[in-house]
């Protein structure tokens, strides 16, 4: 058994390792933890494919931002979750049910599945079919020069996304006390102190 296959064997057992436990852990904060593992399993899977681009951002995304952020979540709220868990045991066997129809989608669809004729292969897992240039220099070219338009035109309707989700979550509540940056700067000194002339034993 080479390396490769070794580690290819390692980082695979991991991965579907840390899927299982994630799904099964009782603890929140340990499925959290079980799922970095398997983002960065993954993310090794990737390099031994030569994705490198892809691997680094299911990194710095998933486990650097996502994963992180469920994990503080997870920490500072105080969730119930035996009563989650009871409620969770209720909709288990339409859970099944929906997960055994995936599984037999995805083995209709990767049953059938062949490569195309014509289609070229690259000469080193590394390089892109028929250009023999790094595949992350490939995608910055696609990406930044010929679907420039395209890739800006998506994060426009990313931040449109963003600010109508803040606003529709947005609540002004009435009693919650609030800043009024104006009428701080607007008051007049005169009247924003009062001093008090108090007589010595009588107090406030």
């Amino acid at each position: 058994m080479t390396p490769v296959v070794l580690t290819f064997y390692l980082f695979a057992i991991a991965c579907i390792a840390g899927g299982l436990f994630t799904v099964i852990s009782r603890n929140p904060v340990h499925s959290v933890l079980w799922l970095i593992l398997s983002f960065l399993s993954a993310a090794g899977l990737f390099v031994l494919l030569g994705a490198e681009f892809v691997a680094m951002l299911l990194i710095i995304v998933y486990v650097g931002a996502v994963a992180v952020l469920f994990l503080f979540v997870v920490m500072m709220l105080d969730v119930d979750f035996a009563e989650l868990k009871a409620e969770m045991a209720r909709y288990m066997p339409l859970a099944l049910l929906i997960g055994v129809v995936i599984l037999m989608q995805l083995a209709m669809a990767f049953g059938v599945w062949t490569t195309a004729d014509g289609v070229a292969m690259a000469d080193r897992p590394d390089a892109v079919a028929g250009l023999g240039d790094h595949n992350t220099d490939a995608l910055g070219r696609v990406l930044y020069d010929k679907y420039f338009l395209l890739f800006q035109l998506a994060g426009l309707i990313l931040l449109v996304a963003m600010v109508g989700a803040i606003v529709l979550t947005l609540r002004h509540r009435t009693y919650v006390k609030r800043q009024d940056v104006l009428a701080q700067m607007y008051r007049d000194p005169a009247k924003a102190m009062e001093l008090k002339d108090i007589k010595p034993g009588q107090g406030l």
